[in-house]
């Protein structure tokens, strides 16, 4: 099934149905870091692999000075990390 799947842009395969709703409902939610509220950006803890995504804020995400792919100084003073935060995650949706 996998193989038949589209890979797009970033090398990865296209999201099925039930990934795309899985992802649109992260998306949806607070940030997992800083509780900013949500639309949130989905984040995957290891790319195309979809139910790992965790929602984080454009600063908690993409920003150079608290951002994940950045200097991660939020998540540091915080104490958070991205398997904390895709417990906090999971627990939410399942709630």
């Amino acid at each position: 099934v996998l193989a038949e799947r589209v890979v797009n842009s970033k090398n990865k395969p296209a999201m099925t149905a039930a990934e795309r709703r899985h992802v649109d409902m992260v998306k949806q939610m607070a940030c997992a870091v800083c509780d900013g509220e949500g639309p949130s950006d989905a984040h995957e803890l290891e790319q195309g692999f979809w139910y790992t995504a965790i929602p984080l804020c454009k600063d908690c995400h993409q920003v150079s000075f608290n951002g994940i792919h950045g200097q991660r100084r939020i998540w540091n003073v915080l104490k958070k990390t991205e398997h904390s935060c895709l417990n906090d995650t999971i627990r939410k949706l399942v709630a």
